[in-house]
């Protein structure tokens, strides 16, 4: 390792922008976070202002570097993690985005994919890709853009219009338009990418008639990308990693052995479990995606997506305003039985795996005069860990067991949140040291690549437990409240026979 060397990293999230600059030890030395604006213009859709990514990410930077004391000439490089499968097109020669961009959770092309699943699309999909037919993913939503916004497509054709996810769209705009590239991982989830032959496959881009030209060039996750520019932070700095939040995560906690799985507590909640060199195809709607990709060799893993985990928590917070910080809810969780008999099912955008019903919706069961803020609170952190429970019944019916589980995320600093999540597992859970994973994970794969550390196994060394949580409820207990969440689910369901 060497000792003396710094990395920044820029974490662009769905709530907001970060940037942490790291010591090769991993140790934080400064960090900044800037929030923007989420736009909800119709029911189920979700956009962001392309210009509010970039603004916030370039002040974040600014703010970290000037808070840490360094000058950019001792950053030995970047590493950029990004939300995933949100959707950006821009103009080459201006910069300027067509469209708003549409965010991962966006359901608007609901409808798009119906049809595509009926005309019998789906099976050659999912084997090419590892993904379901599902608006989750960007390729619906760049062919919604080319064909809603006028004269898209004959700009596209030209040539004169780019695509890319959050990561690709920051790193044109950070090297003033010299880098158009992004990473296996986020390649992996434009429903657009191979991840057998590892590259754009031709039949998807017919299938979603998409020009290929507007699609950027795919690298490894730790790569040479390129240069930002000096304006930036006084000094041109090398691009050394990228890689989604969810694969920087499990990076960042070194699950880099088949069967290490870690889940992630933010907006959404994912959980990813390594399975090596070899895709695993699922029967049980998980997904099957790209780990990472070092040295053109690329490792897989089985993935389970809750839309909605944190963003319940903001919601109580700033949608019904019966918190006035996520502080709260521990102390309010932890005033009440759990079996207070009240669920929340935060379906605000669909639900997610192994559910996958885009139209479902929201609803909270099992109130009654009695209920009051506590159940309700508790019912809304008591969701996060029933939704991870359907991740690992259906891992379960994979062939994995999990039972041990590394988490990370804002949300991981409530203890009776983790205390919880392993009653309900019946599973160890661990919570690390630096629970800002994704950060870690790209300030690791940047640090690979410029040779700061030698080895995974060094980077493996590096994690650190900060406490573990295991399970002490009954299996009674337990088996009642899954099955009142079952139960619950069962009633906002548009499409229940997916998951018999």
């Amino acid at each position: 390792m060497k000792n003396d060397a710094y990395v920044l990293t820029i974490d662009q999230g769905t709530t907001s922008s970060r940037c942490i600059i790291f010591a090769a030890d991993g140790t934080v030395i400064s960090s900044a976070q800037h929030e923007f604006e989420q736009h909800y213009p119709h029911n189920g859709w979700v956009e962001h202002n392309p210009q509010d990514l970039l603004d916030t990410v370039i002040q974040a930077c600014r703010q970290s570097l000037a808070d840490s004391g360094l000058k950019a000439q001792q950053i030995t490089g970047i590493g950029i993690t990004n939300q995933r499968e949100t959707t950006l097109v821009w103009n080459k020669h201006t910069g300027e985005a067509i469209y708003p961009a549409i965010v991962w959770q966006d359901r608007r092309t609901a409808e798009i994919c119906d049809k595509l699943k009926q005309e019998g699309h789906e099976e050659t999909v999912t084997s090419l890709t590892g993904l379901l037919l599902d608006p989750y993913f960007s390729a619906t939503k760049l062919s919604w853009v080319l064909d809603n916004v006028a004269g898209a497509r004959g700009l596209a054709a030209q040539g004169d219009l780019l695509f890319g996810t959050v990561d690709s769209y920051l790193m044109w705009h950070l090297s003033g338009g010299r880098i158009h590239a992004t990473d296996a991982t986020n390649a992996s989830r434009t429903m657009l990418f191979n991840i057998h032959t590892q590259m754009w496959d031709n039949g998807l881009l017919e299938l979603f008639n998409i020009p290929q030209l507007m699609l950027p060039e795919v690298k490894d996750s730790a790569d040479n990308y390129g240069y930002i520019e000096e304006n930036i932070l006084g000094h041109s700095l090398p691009i050394y990693g990228v890689a989604g939040d969810q694969h920087a995560a499990l990076f960042g906690q070194a699950c880099f052995e088949p069967g290490m799985a870690k889940s992630t507590y933010g907006t959404g909640c994912f959980l990813m479990l390594n399975t090596g060199d070899k895709p695993l195809q699922s029967s049980s709607r998980l997904l099957t995606t790209m780990a990472y990709r070092l040295n053109g060799k690329p490792v897989y893993a089985l993935e389970g997506s809750i839309f909605v985990a944190g963003a319940a928590i903001q919601w109580l917070r700033d949608g019904l305003k019966i918190i006035s910080s996520a502080s709260e809810v521990e102390p309010l969780a932890a005033a009440v039985a759990i079996d207070h008999g009240v669920y929340m099912v935060p379906a605000f955008t669909g639900l997610g795996a192994p559910y996958w019903d885009p139209l479902a919706r929201g609803a909270i069961f099992g109130l009654t005069r009695d209920t009051g803020i506590e159940e309700i609170v508790s019912a809304g952190v008591q969701s996060v860990c029933y939704q991870t429970k359907d991740l690992q019944k259906a891992m379960e019916k994979d062939g994995v067991r999990l039972d041990t589980l590394r988490v990370d995320g804002g949300m991981v600093v409530n203890d009776w949140f983790l205390n919880h999540l392993a009653n309900v597992l019946d599973a160890r859970v661990d919570r690390p040291t630096c629970v800002e994973s994704s950060a870690l994970g790209v300030a690791y794969l940047a640090g690979l690549q410029a040779q700061v550390y030698a080895s995974l196994d060094e980077l493996s060394q590096m994690w650190q437990c900060d406490r573990s949580f295991t399970a002490a409820m009954s299996k009674s207990t337990r088996d009642q409240l899954y099955n009142g969440w079952l139960n619950a689910v069962s009633k906002v369901q548009t499409q229940p026979e997916l998951t018999d």
